[in-house]
Parts: C-alpha cells; sequence; structure tokens
C-alpha cells in the first residue's frame, strides 16, 4: 500500500484544513452492553483491531511528483493507543453530556503528523451503555469508504473481511511517468465535461449576501443527535411518494424553515439550497479514498405546506438522477478531484470561502449495511453521523439510517448558534406534520 497517490479531491480537503475549519468527519456510536464494562478494555481491543487495518497506519505526506501532489505512507512510528482514549462523562447538569463532550472533541483539528483518525471510549451513559466517537479527516475517506474502516473495528462478521479488503486494495502499479501520461489523455478526454461543470457552477453561484445561514469561520463546535422512527418514514413515503432520502430531506427542509422563523429570519427571503454528497463508489469501481460527486437541491422553505415541500423536493431530486451525478454545479467534487494538487495548494482553501455562494448547507445520507453489529458483544443501538462543516457556514447534517430509527447528526457553528436544541426539536415537530398528513 505504501506510496498510494492522493486524489485531487483527497488534496482539497487537506487543503481546506484550518483550526476553525477542520474537515474532519465525525460519528458518535452508542452501545448496549449485556453487563458493566470495562473501558480500558475496550481501548485495548480497539488498538489491536487498528493495528491490523493497513489505511489507520497510514499518514500523508509531500511528494515531488506530481508537483504539489502528496502520497499515503506507512506511519513508522505508528502506535494506536495515540489515537484511542477514555472518557467518563461528568457534565450531569449538562442537557446532553454525550453532545457537549462530543462537540469538544469535534473542535480539535486532527495532527497532521500521524494517521488521520481518532477514537474516545466514552462510559457514564444511562442504562449503562458506553459510546465510541469515532472521527477520520475527509481527505482519508468520504461517508462509504468510513464505514468500510470502521467495521474493521467492531466485532467481525463475515462481510468485515470484504469491506476491509475493498478499502486497502493494492496501489496503482503504473510508474509515476505512465500515471501522467494516461492522466493527460484522460484530462483531454474530459475537457468537455470539465467545463460543463465549470460553466454550471458560474451560473449556480448566487450574488452577496451568500446564505441566510452563513457565518463567520469559527473552532466553536455545536452537536445535536435526533432519532426519527423508520416506520414513520415509511408511511410517509407509501402515503406520497418519493425515495426514502426524499422524505428526510423535506423533514429538514421544514425544520430548517422553522428554525430560522425562531431566528428572525424570513423563509421566504431566498431560496435555501444543499449540497446533497453522491458516492460514485458503485459506479467509478476500484479504490479510492474519496469517490464523490453532488446534487444540488433547492429546500422549499419557504412552502408552509409539508406536503408541498415534499413534492417539490421530489422533483428537484428526480430531476438530478435524470441529469446524471457527473453533470451540473453539484458535480463541483467531481471536478476539483481532476484538477492537478498544485493548484488546489495555491487557490483550493481560498476558493473554498466561497461555498455560500454555491450552497447553504450540506445534507448526507451515509448508506449503512442491514446487519446486527457489536463491539465486544453490547448491541450497537444508536450511530450519529456528522459531516465537517464547510467554510463559513453555520449548519451541516447527516443522517444514517440504522436498524428501526433515522439517526440525524446535527453540526453547528458554536459562534452563531447559541445551542442545537431548537433545529432538534424543530425536526422533530417537521417530522410529526407531515407524519400528520400521511395517515
Amino acid at each position: 500500500m505504501a506510496g498510494r497517490q492522493l486524489s485531487g479531491l483527497d488534496v482539497a480537503f487537506l487543503c481546506l484544513e484550518g483550526e476553525s475549519t477542520p474537515m474532519h468527519m465525525g460519528a458518535a456510536v452508542i452501545f448496549q452492553p449485556d453487563a458493566p464494562v470495562d473501558p480500558h478494555r475496550v481501548a485495548d481491543l480497539l488498538a489491536g483491531r487498528a493495528r491490523r487495518i493497513p489505511r489507520l497506519r497510514q499518514r500523508f505526506r509531500s511528494s515531488l511528483f506530481p508537483p504539489g501532489g502528496m502520497t499515503w505512507m506507512e506511519d513508522p512510528e505508528f502506535d494506536p493507543r495515540r489515537h484511542i482514549h477514555v472518557h467518563r462523562l461528568t457534565g450531569f447538569y449538562a442537557d446532553d453530556p454525550l453532545a457537549t463532550h462530543a462537540a469538544e472533541w469535534m473542535e480539535q483539528p486532527l495532527p497532521m503528523d500521524r494517521p488521520l483518525w481518532d477514537l474516545h471510549v466514552v462510559t457514564g451513559l444511562a442504562d449503562g451503555r458506553f459510546a465510541l466517537l469515532l472521527k477520520l479527516h475527509h481527505a482519508f475517506t468520504d461517508g462509504a469508504g468510513a464505514f468500510a474502516v470502521a467495521a474493521g473495528l467492531l466485532d467481525e462478521l463475515p462481510i468485515t473481511r470484504m469491506l476491509i479488503e475493498a478499502a486497502d486494495r493494492p496501489a496503482d502499479p503504473r510508474s509515476p511517468l505512465a500515471a501522467l501520461r494516461d492522466g493527460v489523455v484522460e484530462a483531454v478526454s474530459q475537457a468537455g465535461e470539465n467545463a460543463a461543470i465549470a460553466s454550471a457552477v458560474l451560473r449556480a453561484a448566487r450574488p452577496y449576501p451568500f446564505s441566510p445561514l452563513g457565518a463567520p469561520d469559527s473552532a466553536s463546535r455545536r452537536l445535536g443527535f435526533v432519532r426519527l422512527p423508520l416506520a414513520d418514514i415509511r408511511t410517509i413515503r407509501g402515503t406520497h411518494g418519493g425515495t426514502p432520502n426524499d422524505v428526510v430531506l423535506a423533514v429538514l427542509a421544514g425544520a430548517l424553515r422553522e428554525w430560522m422563523i425562531n431566528r428572525g429570519q424570513r423563509p421566504d427571503a431566498r431560496t435555501l439550497r444543499a449540497l446533497i454528497p453522491v458516492s460514485m463508489r458503485a459506479r467509478e469501481g476500484g479504490w479510492g479514498a474519496n469517490q464523490l460527486s453532488g446534487y444540488l437541491c433547492d429546500l422549499p422553505v419557504h412552502l408552509d405546506d409539508p406536503v408541498r415541500r415534499l413534492r417539490e423536493i421530489r422533483w428537484s431530486m428526480n430531476r438530478n438522477k435524470a441529469a446524471g451525478p457527473q453533470r451540473g454545479a453539484g458535480a463541483l467534487p467531481v471536478l476539483a478531484d481532476r484538477l492537478p494538487p498544485g493548484l488546489h495548494r495555491l487557490a483550493t482553501k481560498v476558493a473554498g470561502k466561497a461555498a455560500g455562494a454555491l450552497f447553504d448547507t450540506v445534507i448526507t445520507n451515509v448508506p449503512l449495511p442491514k446487519l446486527d453489529l457489536t463491539l465486544d458483544g453490547a448491541r450497537l443501538c444508536e450511530i450519529y453521523p456528522f459531516v465537517p462543516l464547510a467554510p463559513r457556514h453555520a449548519v451541516g447534517i447527516a443522517a444514517a439510517t440504522y436498524a428501526d430509527h433515522v439517526h440525524i447528526g446535527l453540526q453547528m457553528n458554536g459562534d452563531a448558534v447559541s445551542d442545537t436544541g431548537s433545529l432538534r426539536d424543530a425536526v422533530l415537530k417537521s417530522a410529526a406534520a407531515l407524519y400528520e398528513r400521511s395517515i
């Protein structure tokens, strides 16, 4: 695996990294053991498993070729215990002690001189539960790839080894010169497609002020956990149509409308637009830390009727899918992946400041398999993913369906948002309103 080149999109995520714009994803995973858990034993177990996962032993370093490029290399000083910590909750007076601790943990950028991941084993939860907080840099992988890596930390299932092997396929055997030659040929063949994406991005950009959800960059973070019954999502879908993701987007659009009104903002003042990441793994095949495109979806926060909001989102997402994930302004990650790393080093951080001109928030749905997952025999019962906040954004939302619920992780700019409770409550209220129109 040594010497694997970072893709253009991987380099872009590293170039966006800053103290107030950390580009790591996260997840809070809650387990229910049958007996009291020894957190240090769990930490030792995780360390042993991490040591066997090649991806978790690698860090990046700059390379001479191509100019500005980076490669993944085995860390000669790798020690998994440097990445794994034990914590017991003591914030008894906090509204949600786990969310409070996880927010402080998410605020901390990952050290760039070691493999880009971090784990906390957290005890002190109600009913004897414990949590695993997992943090991975977005240069390291995307959401779909993150599960393939994390699967190796859980108790092994028949699919676990397949996932790890898929995430750790052999490096490209081509020489640097052959890779450059093939890259030039590919760039020429994709020139028209790249120009179309760039043109779509320019057309989609909106004038100042960029976003009603914009905020100055801040290192402070607030997190919120929301859980929706999957049966309710299926009932809504059965009545009004669309995909489960369409229903979740409609619920979130209603929640953002309510939240904006509570903040004294007019939801009909301008369109609220979400970037919806789309995994390209099944389409492209092969290995890649990030294999992403995206769709831009206008969230109809100006509409008071929840059913009309769902219909509008269905129409927008169907139009996106008909065009395909490699067309339109939402395909910006595809274009970023094709740009040379040297250009990312020069321009990406500056370009990232204009993210609000293109979209107001990121809403991602992380795919999880329909499996009963455990850690040291403890049953996984809740999992809340977190997407990085784009520069100058106040809110990022991630969802994951597991067992009988849709789990939603809210990440907010702590200086721009005083608490997550208002949006958390708005999600529940929006879901209830749409469900009531479906029975």
